[in-house]
């Protein structure tokens, strides 16, 4: 969506983009970079990121 840089959660298994706020699901080692198939970040998981 962004074209953004995208950070690896390796123990949730997904790609995190922090300025479009989503976290893009892997899945059997590919990652869904679909916008259907993201889930929202919480206000406490930006928080995380960014600090």
């Amino acid at each position: 969506m962004t074209k953004g840089p995208l950070i690896y959660d390796k123990e949730k298994q997904e790609l995190i983009s922090r300025s479009a706020r989503l976290a893009y699901p892997i899945k059997d080692g590919i990652p869904v970079m679909l916008e259907d198939e993201a889930r929202t970040l919480t206000d406490e998981e930006m928080e995380r990121l960014a600090g």
